[in-house]
């Protein structure tokens, strides 16, 4: 390889080196604005405006540039006492109802709306319908 060969080599060498500042740049630039974005979702908008570069390249500049998608923290929950059910003293005082669902032998539907007394444990009407 001649001299001219070494020199064009090495013009294009930092012609791409400015390349990767711009795109670093621009790179950083996107993860500020937007921080719930990974490099792949940064590599598609810079796709979008027209930049020509692999996922691979977009990835490297992005981990060298120290970004990451900040992992979310879980919120803690908040601890408050439950109060203690109260217990009926006496039948027709407190009821529940729930929905129960089932098929026929024909594969159709059924939903029952059952009524359930606390104190007597006792159901007193169950609303069938299809």
């Amino acid at each position: 390889m001649g001299l001219w060969g070494l020199l064009e080599r090495r013009c294009r060498v930092v012609a791409q080196s400015a390349q990767n500042e711009a795109l670093r740049v621009r790179i950083i630039d996107l993860a500020h604005a937007r921080r719930r974005f990974g490099y792949r979702r940064i590599h598609d908008l810079l796709r979008r405006e027209g930049v020509k570069a692999n996922h691979k390249r977009i990835y490297r500049l992005y981990r060298e540039s120290a970004l990451s998608v900040r992992k979310r923290r879980r919120r803690k929950q908040v601890m408050v006492d439950r109060q203690v059910l109260s217990v009926p003293s006496r039948p027709n005082e407190v009821w529940s109802i729930d929905f129960v669902m089932d098929a026929l032998a024909n594969g159709r539907r059924i939903k029952c709306l059952t009524v359930v007394d606390d104190f007597a444990r006792e159901c007193p009407d169950i609303a069938v319908d299809v």
